[in-house]
């Protein structure tokens, strides 16, 4: 008979999972890593001053194999910014360093999907061959928080290559962005990987609370749902 219990600290526990594993996710596919330094493009099919503005302004990014710029010759098209990616396969990459902060973070995010993905049944099954889900997925996201951290260390090593500099300007090298200024994705990453690391040690949290005296009382009454703050 599976006994569904749910905690404060357990749900809590498992938003945070599910919540960390999306945004670690959503900032890898994301352009937005590098924010390139203004470009100017001018309306054509009309004169200087009918355009408001006629040179516009607008900043291309640059992600780890994603971009998006300006789409050339279309300005008065409602969407005038193309983003996709700009490497057909893992070899087209721009850096090596990026090629490898690649791995890093894909594995990370597969383990934090898994365990995200786990955390959802932690309500009815507490444990498998004796040992406790929340341990080991802390375990698991206190793994996946090490191959995070790697990535994002070498990320910033591969901005003088030669993508990042027609982005960001001669001035760019390892660990100086040069005219470049760090995108929403790029915090992003580091606040899911700290994130990652709190989730780690509130799976020990949620493991006490799941076996906590109460619990165990609740389940010799023989209640299948339990509730405790």
């Amino acid at each position: 008979m599976c006994h569904v219990i749910v905690t404060c600290r357990s749900m809590l526990w498992t938003l945070l999972s599910i919540v960390v594993a999306f945004a670690e996710l959503i900032a890898f596919m994301s352009a937005d890593w590098l924010i390139g330094k203004a470009k100017t493009t001018r309306s054509h099919g009309e004169p200087d001053n009918q355009t408001r503005g006629s040179s516009e302004p607008h900043h291309p990014t640059l992600g780890i194999y994603a971009r998006c710029i300006r789409n050339p010759g279309v300005q008065h098209v409602q969407r005038e910014t193309l983003c996709g990616p700009y490497a057909e396969n893992f070899g087209e990459i721009a850096s090596g360093f990026w090629q490898a902060t690649a791995i890093f973070l894909a594995v990370g995010i597969f383990i934090l999907c898994m365990v995200a993905l786990v955390s959802v049944f932690t309500m009815c099954v507490q444990s498998i061959m004796k040992k406790s889900i929340f341990n080991v997925c802390g375990l698991l996201q206190g793994i996946a928080g090490l191959f995070l951290i790697l990535g994002l260390i070498l990320y910033p090593a591969g901005w003088g290559c030669q993508k990042a500099i027609s982005y960001c300007g001669h001035y760019a090298s390892a660990y100086k962005p040069g005219d470049c200024s760090l995108g929403w994705a790029f915090y992003t990453a580091i606040g899911g990987t700290v994130l990652t690391f709190v989730c780690a040690v509130f799976s020990a949290q949620a493991e006490i609370a799941t076996s906590s005296d109460k619990v165990q009382e609740e389940i010799e009454e023989g209640k299948n749902l339990i509730c405790l703050l």
